[in-house]
């Protein structure tokens, strides 16, 4: 069998130095609204915003989520439909869901450098606007680590 030769387009996409790697939140930012979308069955669309406030440096990554996106979360899961009061707390699988996206982000292109402390965004496509926060640990060899631990116990 013989192979065809390679056309000009072909050669030139091949010769073309790799795209730049986006960074972990806009990265995350896609994964976390596909994710959700896919799990509550209804368009979620996530927006980053600015995190605030003081940070401990935690050991592990920790999220937090608002009392709406834990109860949309719940209500989704359990097969409701209307979302009507806050849960009082948040659901174990919402956050193992949230830490195999945030591990498969992270290997997938480990940050370089300084992990950023304090990730938020803005969660809409549910009856009510909701907020997700995430805080991470120091170091990048940490957070190598964490993510090669929830994705082998995953």
């Amino acid at each position: 069998m013989q192979l065809l030769e390679l056309t000009p387009a072909e050669i030139a996409f091949l010769a073309a130095p790799p795209a730049p790697r986006d960074g972990l939140q806009p990265r995350l930012t896609r994964k976390l609204a596909a994710t959700l979308s896919a799990r509550l069955r209804l368009p979620v669309r996530a927006t980053a915003r600015p995190a605030s406030g003081h940070v401990d440096a935690p050991r592990a990554p920790v999220w937090r989520p608002d009392d709406a996106l834990a109860n949309l979360w719940l209500t989704r899961r359990l097969g409701g439909r209307r979302v009507t009061e806050a849960a009082s707390f948040v659901p174990a699988t919402f956050v193992r869901t949230l830490d195999a996206v945030l591990a498969e982000c992270w290997l997938d292109a480990p940050a370089q450098g300084e992990v950023p402390r304090t990730l938020a965004w803005h969660i809409t496509g549910g009856p009510v606007p909701a907020a997700l926060a995430l805080q991470l640990p120091p170091s990048s060899t940490d957070m190598t680590r964490w993510a090669r631990e929830v994705i082998r116990h995953g």
